[in-house]
């Protein structure tokens, strides 16, 4: 409703002259002027026409405006629809109509320029109340929204950078969550010496260490908009291309393996003061897997599954404090941008045939910083 014209006004009287007498006032005026010549239908014109004010005669078979006046009020969608009463007298009639929920009285014979004062008024407060049952309703949706957005960003943030898990977010697009095949870089790391460490140390401080190890782990993931596939232990999964794609998959996972190991020397030398021998090793493969979310309600991951994800796994097994053994296949992929050191083949479990792997040396400074691109 903007301004009183086109404003919507439900005429209530039992009497079909002095409904005609106000469509003949108020329809000049620009109002929309619609009907009842009893209770009953007014109740109903109510509800379906959604009036903006209602006109009400007092005295009427029943229900009179009494009790239609009451059960205006009874409804949610009506409990603050603007009502005057049209009264015989300003007495007893004037009382029962407040009682009864009306907002103004006018007796009868009415002066049109006090009706139309009255009208306009109540219309301004109307419109007030319209503007902030809008504004309500669309913060509620802007709440809603974002408690919901928030709840997908903290699911999605349990095995993604927090750069990936806001841009699946804001695109409404969940879709790549589902099952899928990807050609990924896989890489798997967790520390040397943790079986004995585990038998040795006390849980709390079996959980210190855990604690700067996953930190450390953290802060990579988002600096190289990692994939977190699991985080158990000293063991860590992550991969790339998956479930965004990137162009540089292969090489950004040697990346985090050498950040990684730059972070661990600062690390391992702390845990070695307090008497703990432990280091760290990795393994890098490059291939396709399946990949999508997996649990169930309440609790998931998201995997990536397959020959690739053994193949890396394996190699980190193989791996020595401090290294970070390649697949040939990834390999191939790098082999302009980083510097390595042949280890041999290698007799790994679940693969028929000796498997050639690297050690990475490190990455030619002539390579560009891929991080946060």
């Amino acid at each position: 409703m903007s301004g009183d014209g086109g404003a919507r006004i439900l005429v209530v009287d039992d009497v079909p002259e002095n409904v005609r007498l106000l469509e003949a006032v108020l329809t000049p005026r620009g109002y929309d002027v619609i009907s009842a010549t009893d209770g009953s239908v007014a109740l109903e014109l109510a509800e379906s026409a959604k009036p903006d004010l209602v006109l009400l005669d007092v005295m009427m078979p029943q229900p009179d405006g009494y009790e239609v006046c009451r059960r205006l009020r009874e409804r949610e969608e009506t409990a603050v629809l603007p009502v005057i009463m049209l009264t015989a007298s300003d007495g007893p009639e004037k009382t029962k109509a407040i009682e009864a929920g009306a907002d103004d009285f006018i007796a009868k014979p009415f002066n049109h320029e006090e009706l139309f004062a009255r009208v306009r008024s109540l219309l301004r407060i109307k419109r007030y109340h319209d503007t902030i049952k809008e504004l309500n309703r669309t913060l509620e949706e802007r709440v809603r929204t974002q408690v919901d957005e928030l709840e997908r960003l903290q699911r999605l943030q349990r095995f993604l950078s927090p750069q990936l898990a806001e841009a699946i977010v804001a695109s409404g697009d969940e879709s790549i969550l589902l099952s899928h095949r990807r050609h990924v870089a896989m890489l798997f790391a967790d520390l040397r010496g943790w079986t004995v460490f585990v038998d040795s140390v006390e849980p709390e401080e079996l959980m210190r260490v855990l604690g700067e190890f996953h930190e450390t782990i953290g802060g990579l993931v988002r600096r190289f908009d990692a994939t977190v596939g699991f985080l158990q232990g000293d063991g860590v999964q992550l991969f790339f291309n998956d479930p965004i794609e990137i162009p540089d998959a292969a090489l950004r996972a040697v990346r985090l393996g050498c950040a990684l190991r730059e972070e661990m020397a600062e690390l391992t030398p702390r845990w070695r003061k307090r008497g703990y021998d432990l280091d760290f090793g990795a393994g890098i493969a490059l291939g396709y897997a399946t990949c999508g979310e997996v649990g169930f309600e309440g609790r998931s991951d998201y995997a990536a599954i397959g020959a690739v994800t053994n193949l890396a796994s394996r190699l980190a097994d193989e791996a020595t404090g401090g290294q970070i053994l390649l697949a040939q296949r990834l390999y191939a992929e790098v082999e302009d941008d980083v510097e390595v050191e042949p280890v041999g083949e290698l007799t790994l479990k679940g693969f028929p045939r000796p498997v050639a792997a690297f050690n990475v040396v490190a990455v030619r400074e002539t390579a560009p910083d891929l991080s946060h691109v």
